[in-house]
């Protein structure tokens, strides 16, 4: 028997409206029984949780057209000590925006590429208030990713 694979999700929050999201992404997943899924903030992630998983979500508001600064070091935090270690683990982003996204989407995609990460599915961008149609799509975004993952189409 194959063991399961691991998903992990990592997400910063400030207003509440990206964790509402990861949230979301996270009960989706966790519909996949043979999906292990840890939903992690970013400060709280590390390297080891990014060596120990098969594909990974990311989340973030968008600061200043821009990923937020938690995400962005727990990047810094992990890229030294996984190089050459994730090459082609598929990954996915979610970002609440209060203008467009794509800044935030672009410079996540910049710094995937270096780890050698695969994007998997298209970006989820809900802009300003998060409703419960966003809720939903993000739902589907992780229930999506894991059964994908769990069925090795990655």
């Amino acid at each position: 028997m194959m063991p399961a694979k691991r998903l992990l999700i990592v997400y910063h929050t400030q207003s509440g409206n990206t964790g509402a999201l990861a949230h979301a992404v996270f009960d989706g997943a966790r519909q996949v029984l043979d999906v292990e899924t840890r939903l992690l903030r970013a400060f709280d992630a590390g390297h080891s949780d990014l060596l120990a998983c098969d594909g990974v979500l990311l989340g973030t508001p968008e600061n200043f057209g821009y990923m937020s600064g938690a995400l962005k070091d727990f990047f810094d935090r992990t890229y030294y000590p996984c190089e050459n270690k994730t090459n082609g683990r598929p990954y996915g982003i979610f970002v609440s925006a209060g203008n467009d996204g794509t800044g935030a989407v672009r410079e996540i995609g910049r710094i995937a590429n270096g780890y050698g990460w695969k994007l998997a599915c298209e970006p989820l961008i809900v802009r300003k208030a998060v409703t419960p149609g966003d809720l939903t799509l993000a739902h589907e975004l992780g229930e999506g990713f894991a059964t994908a993952l769990s069925m090795g189409a990655f």
